[in-house]
Order: C-alpha cells, then structure tokens, then sequence
C-alpha cells in the first residue's frame, strides 16, 4: 500500500508540475505578445515614430521631440490602452460564457447586453443628447445590463428556472425584440443613421485616457471576480448535474459569473461601441493551443484578448490609410470564418 501511495505521488507531482511549467510559459508568452502588441500599436500612424524611439520613451528616455512625445502620450498610448482594456474585456466574457452554458460558439453580447446598448446609443443619439458629457456611454452600459436583466428575468419565469438553456432562449428573444425596436427607431429618425451606425460598427478613433477611465474601474472588477472563479468555471463546464453533484451552488454561482461577464461587456461596449467576436475568437483560439483548463484559459484570454484587439486596431488604421475601417469590420473579417471552423468543429465532436 505505502509503494503504490508513493508510485500515485511519483506520477502526481510530475503531473502537476508540468501544468505548472505550462501556465507559466503560457503566461510569459501572452505577456511577451501583449507587450510586443503594444510597441506595434504606438508605431502605427501617420507620423513616423522610429521603434527604438518608442522603446526609448516608454523607459523613460527623452530623445524624441516635443511633438512625437504629445503624439505617443496624447493620441496613441490612450488609444492602444483602450483597444486592450476593451479586447480583455470581451477575452474574459466570452471565456466566462463558454464555460458557463457549455456552449463553445457562446459571445459576450449573448444574452441581451449588445442590443440593449445598441438601442441605449440610438435613443440618445436620436434625442440629439449623445454630446452630452456621459450621455452616450451611460445609455450604452445601462442598455447592456438591462438587457441582460431582462433576459435573467424572462429565464426565472420558467418552470425549470435559471438553466443554461432558458437563459440561451431567454437571451434570443431578448435581443430580437430590443433589435426590433432599435431599427424602428432608427426607421423613425433616418438622419442620424450614420452616428448610429458608427457606434454599431465600433470605435476607438474617438477615445481618449476619459473613455480607458470611464471603463477600467468596471473592467477590474469583473475580471477580478472572474478570475476568482476559475475553479468554478470548470465545475461548470462538466454541466449542471455534475456540478451539483460536486457541491456547487450552479444557479447562484452561474448568475455571479454572468453578472461579472456582463458588467465587462457593458463597460466594453459603452466606451468602444459593438466590436463583435472578440469574446468568441480568443478564448476558444487559447483552449486549441493549449489544451488547457478553465483554470489557466481564463488569465490567457485577458492577455491575448488585449494583444488581439490591439493589432486588430492596427490593421483597421492601416489598411485604408490614411482613411480608417471600422474595428468591427476587421473583427468580423477574422471572426465569421473562424466562426465557421469552430461550428464544424462542434458538430464533427457531437
């Protein structure tokens, strides 16, 4: 008994070991791609910035002009802080929501939140009030978590109670009606479509250290709290019987995460408009590389969904230049045939 305890731990620890080994080296990787994704994202632009005089300025060197160091500061470390603030936003929600409903093609926008924040705009884009200070940002974040509300409220209705699914057919229906009600409006108001349709379409040309201010504080903590339940996204993701089973509370411990996920996804969308994808692209990108669990997939999608947003916005600044794409399109350019790979996938595995 005490050689077969002992040959158990012998094959235990190297086990342990190597997944340790592994979330470190994954971890120094994303750290690498994040900071390599920054350093690319502060050289784009319409005025040449040598990378040695980038790399200089972010130690704290002062060998570049007056007026390339206002550019780095003012114009473009705010903007690639806010494209990696948003991306780890949308990473993490979409991770939390794969895990949580059991469902690999599972986005941040799936319950509600980016109608809702589509017809919050709209409304006060119609109502001439989007210049107000706020105004648009906190009709976005407030259309997002009520659309969400809505969505948990319908799927509390049912006989069966908060399941995954109720709340997946809760979501739909949610974000058809408040979709329908968005295009009425814009219907309604056809002067104002291209304003509406900038922020549909997302941006990031428009923001500044207010918007990173504005979002960061909500990101943090929904982050932090996702990050706290690691263990309980993966109870999760075994399905609802094997996690009761296993001693979780799962209608209490799925709506912390979808309320954590969907406050991420409100700030996101708030400050940069519907960037679409992101939160489906990422996470499920780090699981085929890695193979990894919940556990260290949850930390990756912060860093690589940050890089990922970030060189994304490079391209949407770069490839009409001096022109600019919306991000949204960039994101949808990757995203449907990724989309399509992942959908094949499932149902090869089904």
């Amino acid at each position: 008994r005490v050689a077969c305890a002992h040959l158990v731990d012998g094959r235990a620890r190297p086990s342990a070991a190597r997944a340790r080994r592994r979330a470190v080296r994954w971890t120094v990787v994303g750290v690498g791609v994040l900071f390599a994704s920054v350093v690319i994202g502060l050289f784009a632009g319409a005025v040449r910035i040598p990378p040695a005089g980038i790399l200089g300025w972010m130690a704290g060197d002062g060998g570049l002009s007056e007026q390339q160091r206002a550019i780095l500061a003012q114009l473009r470390l705010p903007r690639v802080v806010l494209a990696g603030l948003v991306g780890a936003a949308l990473s993490v929600s979409g991770c939390a929501y794969q895990a949580a409903f059991r469902n690999p093609l599972a986005d941040p926008y799936l319950l509600g939140s980016a109608a809702g924040a589509g017809l919050g705009a709209t409304a006060v884009i119609v109502l001439g009030v989007a210049d107000a200070p706020l105004a648009l940002p906190a009709a976005a974040f407030l259309g997002a978590l009520g659309g969400v509300g809505l969505a948990y409220l319908m799927a509390t209705t049912r006989a069966a109670g908060r399941t995954s699914t109720s709340l997946l057919l809760a979501g739909v229906a949610v974000a058809s009606f408040l979709t329908a009600l968005q295009t009425y409006v814009q219907q309604r108001n056809t002067d104002n479509l291209r304003e509406v349709y900038a922020f549909i379409l997302g941006r990031l040309g428009t923001g500044g250290w207010h918007e990173v201010l504005l979002a960061l504080p909500w990101v943090a903590l929904a982050a932090g709290v996702l990050l706290a339940s690691r263990r309980v996204l993966e109870v999760l993701s075994l399905g609802d019987l094997e996690a009761a089973s296993l001693g979780a509370h799962v209608a209490r411990d799925r709506a912390i995460i979808v309320i954590a996920a969907s406050l991420a996804t409100a700030a996101a969308v708030a400050v940069a408009g519907l960037i679409g994808f992101v939160g489906l692209i990422v996470p499920h990108a780090i699981r085929m590389a890695t193979g990894a669990s919940y556990r260290l997939v949850v930390g990756l999608s912060l860093l690589f969904g940050a890089s990922f947003l970030i060189l994304c916005d490079v391209l949407a600044r770069t490839v009409v230049a001096p022109g600019e794409l919306p991000i949204g399109v960039i994101t949808a350019l990757i995203g449907a045939p990724f989309f399509a790979l992942v959908l094949r996938r499932s149902g090869g595995a089904r």
